[in-house]
């Protein structure tokens, strides 16, 4: 005998929404924006290899050592690699390390084509956190305390380096206006990110209040609130986090002095470090992965401390071209991996980040 009451019937659970990237992290859009930069590059090399004039600088890029080059090369992806190692605890210590690994990369890559360099990369580890759910404060403010807690560690060792110089108390002998100014600008570049939480927030910006000041007042919420994420990150003293921000800065300085010694010429260690600070100040200009700020910067303040000019542009070339490939490479791959991950169910991890609330 059958049954003859209601019969229920479970309602089909709507699929999730496919996610999709921005317009700006699609591929198409960024094979347009590497083609600049690769087309510059390739400028370059021919000016190089046929403009008279710079036989000298041929025959001593024909002469490289390759061992140092390799050096290098091993010397950047440990600077790399340290940048990933920093990014879990600054943004989610629970997040798993295939997920570090692959956003960081990605953004890794991301800078060697977009303006503003290390800056324009945070972008996408902004968006896959946010899909993780991440609130958008949050990120901001982490973004900026990532932001400075990587450039703190160069301010700071010029400051040092600096002032030892400057005092006779470390090598080479230079005349002192080449090492104070450097030295007090460092100081007080560290002075001023620390007294920026005594702005406080100001008024908050009404809901009559125009566009610009709405994101005046926001910029600034988030400045200070990126500041004093960054100090108490530090008070936490995390192993990763110190390990990774100075394996970033001195593993990059590393690539630059191995290149000096390919073209046979081994520069103190201190004008590496002292010229290192200068050409990433140039990479902040708005320019495809600072191509043109960083050399200029890095060559300029290396030949204005004595070495020599052919080696310095071959040097430098050589470390710049380094900085943009293995990146961008490693990066590509890593960033098609985490764009086919977003809507398999096999990568949990792309869809929620852990403890990211």
């Amino acid at each position: 005998m059958s049954s003859s009451g209601p019969q229920l019937h479970a309602e089909p659970l709507p699929a999730p929404a496919r996610v999709e990237m921005p317009g700006e992290f699609q591929p198409h859009r960024l094979i347009r924006r590497t083609g600049p930069v690769i087309a510059v590059l390739a400028v370059v090399a021919l000016v190089v290899l046929l403009a008279p004039g710079l036989g000298e600088l041929r025959h001593i890029l024909e002469h490289a050592k390759p061992g140092w080059l390799a050096l290098a090369i091993g010397f950047e992806a440990l600077s790399c690699l340290s940048y990933i190692v920093m990014f879990r605890p600054v943004f989610c210590r629970h997040m798993p390390w295939r997920t570090s690994w692959e956003i960081g990369w990605a953004e890794l890559g991301m800078g060697s084509i977009l303006p503003a360099s290390g800056i324009g990369g945070l972008a996408l580890g902004a968006w896959i956190l946010h899909q993780g759910g991440m609130p958008s404060d949050k990120i901001a403010r982490r973004s900026v305390a990532f932001f400075l807690l990587k450039g703190a560690v160069n301010f700071t060792a010029v400051a040092v380096l600096g002032a030892a110089m400057a005092l006779g108390l470390l090598g080479p002998d230079v005349s002192i206006w080449l090492t104070a100014p450097f030295a007090v600008v460092a100081v007080l570049g560290i002075v001023l990110v620390l007294l920026i939480p005594r702005l406080g927030p100001g008024e908050p910006a009404g809901e009559d209040a125009s566009r610009l000041r709405r994101a005046v007042a926001a910029s600034r919420a988030t400045l200070i609130g990126g500041v004093t994420e960054a100090l108490a990150l530090l008070r936490r003293r995390d192993p990763l986090l110190i390990v990774g921000a100075i394996g970033y800065w001195a593993w990059d300085n590393a690539v630059l002095w191995a290149t000096f010694h390919a073209f046979g010429y081994a520069p103190p260690i201190s004008i590496v470090l002292m010229g290192y600070l200068i050409g990433q100040m140039g990479g902040l200009l708005p320019l495809p992965g600072g191509l043109g700020g960083i050399d200029a910067g890095l060559f300029g303040t290396l030949v204005l401390y004595g070495t020599p000019v052919t080696v310095t542009a071959a040097a430098v070339l050589a470390y710049r071209i380094i900085l943009f490939w293995l990146p961008l490479i490693v990066g590509a791959i890593s960033f098609v991996s985490l764009r086919r991950g977003l809507n398999r169910p096999d990568r949990p991890d792309l869809c929620v980040v852990p403890a990211a609330t």
